[in-house]
């Protein structure tokens, strides 16, 4: 009888000394998508969350808490439960333009632990077709020209094709006319029309519009050209090297979850983005897979809320 409450005793104490990361997936982990369904990051989460829930062996349960432009969703990651089981699919809005922009309620690199990278989608400098402009030394040469006069279209104060023209801006010391819009659709529509000439678009919704002749493609503001449009140049190439801006998408975790937890997730997550037919699907919603192992990425998102920061405070554009 004593042996038998020994060995049921030390059972009991085996299972007590067990760590959440020996045990971690023990149930479903959810993704939270700080937009609302729908959008670019709301069918890459789904997409990912899919493949990753098979490699897992758990749900991946998708997440939508849009709002205030991201911080909604990112604050309730940020507080919550550091276990592994809630996780975000951060963007360059959420972990460094937004924190930049206004006070989110969480910091961008303290209450977070990027995970993997995932994905990214460059922006693109298109002009009306009777606009007088192919280059962007055009475009400069205009703004040095007419100094505020020649205008650009966003998505919205502090968006990031609004900051992709304030970066221009201050790389060549001009000053252009950012005109700003209730999101990317209606800007585009008015570049379109003709009633404002420019617009740094993403490559997803100007690529058929590129490619139908209705607006004219003069950079793209990835670091590299893009597959999709081999022919047309960098920004950087045109002449301000160092020039980047992408929707750029990755993993997070709160800060306090275990690193082998997170270790965990990084393997689980690199073989997932790097198998063929995830890189196929991530091409086909118009992203480019991010190949950055996690300490690149750590490094990256950390110059990305720098460079943010620096741009938003140039711009004059703090709260």
């Amino acid at each position: 009888m004593r042996l038998r409450s020994a060995a049921v005793a030390a059972a009991l104490l085996l299972g007590a000394g067990a760590s959440p990361a020996q045990t971690w997936p023990a149930r479903p982990v959810t993704l939270v998508v700080p937009y609302p369904a729908g959008g670019s990051a709301d069918i890459l989460a789904r997409l990912l969350g899919q493949k990753l829930a098979g490699r897992l062996g758990q749900t991946v349960v998708v997440d939508n808490k849009g709002g205030a432009g991201t911080a909604i969703g990112a604050r309730h990651v940020a507080e919550a439960q550091a276990d592994g089981y809630t996780l975000l699919m951060g963007t360059v809005s959420s972990q460094a333009i937004n924190p930049a922009m206004a006070k989110v309620g969480y910091d961008p690199l303290k209450d977070f632990t990027p995970v993997a990278a995932v994905a990214s989608i460059p922006f693109v400098l298109v002009a009306n077709p009777a606009a007088p402009y192919r280059t962007v030394a055009d475009v400069v040469a205009a703004a040095r020209a007419m100094p505020g006069a020649i205008a650009y279209a966003s998505a919205g104060p502090g968006t990031s094709n609004h900051l992709a023209g304030e970066m221009l801006a201050g790389a060549a010391q001009v000053k252009l006319l950012h005109v700003p819009y209730r999101g990317s659709a209606p800007a585009l529509a008015d570049v379109l029309a003709g009633q404002v000439p420019l617009m740094f678009d993403l490559q997803t919704t100007s690529l058929p519009h590129i490619r139908g002749g209705k607006v004219r493609a003069l950079a793209m503001t990835s670091a590299r050209r893009s597959p999709l449009l081999p022919e047309v140049p960098t920004v950087g190439e045109s002449g301000y090297p160092g020039f980047e801006v992408s929707a750029w998408f990755g993993i997070f975790a709160p800060a306090a979850v275990p690193a082998p937890i997170i270790a965990q997730l990084n393997g689980a997550l690199e073989a997932v983005l790097k198998t063929p037919e995830m890189e196929k699907g991530l091409r086909e919603i118009g992203t480019e897979p991010d190949a950055r192992s996690r300490s690149e990425y750590v490094a990256y998102v950390k110059e990305e809320a720098a460079k943010y920061a620096r741009v938003v405070r140039t711009a004059g554009l703090t709260p």
